[in-house]
C-alpha cells in the first residue's frame, strides 16, 4: 500500500496554477500530473503543457482513450454530445482517468486527487470519487485562491497564459459545444481547418438525424454567413462595451485587456475535467 497524489491538467488555466502552486508550496508531495488527451486539442494547449512541463521539471502523463472521438461518435448514432448529453466527457475524459488510477486504488493504495475549483466557484463542483480509496482535494478553495489570485500565479512563475486566450476563454476539444458563438467565429478566422472539420462533424450528424447542433438555435453553416459574423461581432462589442461601463477603474488592469467570456455572458456549467 502506498499514497500517491495527483492532479490533473485541462491545458488551461486553473489547473495549470494548481500545478505551480503545489510544486512550490508542496515540495516535498511527489505529485502526478497527468492530461487526458481526446485528439480534438488545440495546437496551443499542447504548447501550453510543453511549456508548463519545463517549470514543473518533471513530466506530464498524456492519458489516452480506448477509443477516440469518432468510434464513439458512431456508437452514440452520430448524435453529437451536447450539455444534455456530454458522452464525450465521460468517454474520453473520465474513463481514461479511471483506467488509470483503479488498478492502484484497487490494490489497496490511497490517491489524494487535486482539482482546480477557486475560491470565487461557488457554484462548481469537481469530480466526485466513486472509489473508497480516492479522496479529493480543493487547495484554491481551501486556501481562498481566486481568478486574479491564479492569474498572478502564472505570471509570477513565468508561465504565463496559454495563447488561445488571446481569442478564447476557456481549453476543450476545438469543437467544444459550450463555446460562445464569439468563439465560433474566432475559431474560423484562427484555425480555418479545424473549423471546417467541426462543420463536416455537425453536417453528418445532422443528415442522420442528430437534434444538436455544436452552437445552439443554428448550424455552423448558418453562423459563418458573412452577415451573421457581422452580427455576432457587433453584439459582442457592445457586450464589451457595457461591461466596461459597469467596472470599477482599475489601475493594474489595461483597458485593452481581453475580457473573460463568462464576465460577458455568464457562468457556464462546464465540464470541470475538460476546462480547468
Amino acid at each position: 500500500m502506498r499514497e500517491r497524489h495527483v492532479l490533473g491538467l485541462s491545458g488551461g488555466r486553473d489547473s495549470a496554477a494548481l500545478a505551480v502552486h503545489m510544486s512550490q508550496s508542496h515540495p516535498s508531495l511527489d505529485i502526478e500530473y497527468f492530461f487526458t488527451d481526446t485528439g480534438k486539442e488545440l495546437p496551443e494547449v499542447y504548447e501550453f503543457l510543453g511549456k508548463l512541463e519545463g517549470f514543473l521539471g518533471r513530466p506530464i502523463a498524456y492519458l489516452n482513450p480506448d477509443r477516440g472521438f469518432d468510434f464513439w461518435l458512431e456508437e452514440y448514432k452520430t448524435f453529437l454530445p451536447s450539455p444534455k448529453t456530454r458522452w464525450c466527457t465521460r468517454q474520453l475524459k473520465i474513463k481514461p482517468f479511471e483506467k488509470w488510477l483503479w488498478p492502484s486504488l484497487d490494490a489497496g493504495d490511497h490517491v489524494v486527487s487535486y482539482v482546480a475549483i477557486r475560491s470565487d466557484e461557488d457554484y462548481r463542483e469537481g469530480y466526485s470519487s466513486t472509489h473508497p480509496n480516492l479522496s479529493v482535494r480543493l487547495p484554491f478553495r481551501e486556501e481562498g485562491i481566486d481568478k486574479a489570485a491564479v492569474n498572478e500565479i502564472l505570471e509570477a512563475a513565468g508561465v504565463g497564459l496559454p495563447k488561445y486566450y488571446e481569442w478564447r476563454s476557456r481549453s476543450g476539444c476545438f469543437f467544444c459545444f459550450y463555446q460562445q458563438k464569439i468563439e465560433w467565429v474566432r475559431l474560423k478566422e484562427r484555425h480555418p481547418d479545424r473549423f471546417e472539420a467541426a462543420k463536416a462533424y455537425e453536417k453528418n450528424a445532422l443528415e442522420h438525424g442528430s437534434p444538436f447542433t455544436w452552437s445552439a438555435g443554428e448550424s455552423l453553416e448558418d453562423l459563418e454567413r458573412p452577415e451573421r459574423v457581422n452580427a455576432i461581432k457587433v453584439d459582442h462589442d457592445r457586450r464589451v462595451e457595457r461591461q466596461r461601463a459597469r467596472m470599477v477603474a482599475n489601475p493594474l488592469r489595461s483597458g485593452n485587456d481581453m475580457m473573460d467570456i463568462d464576465e460577458l455572458y455568464g457562468q457556464a456549467k462546464v465540464c470541470i475535467s475538460c476546462h480547468k
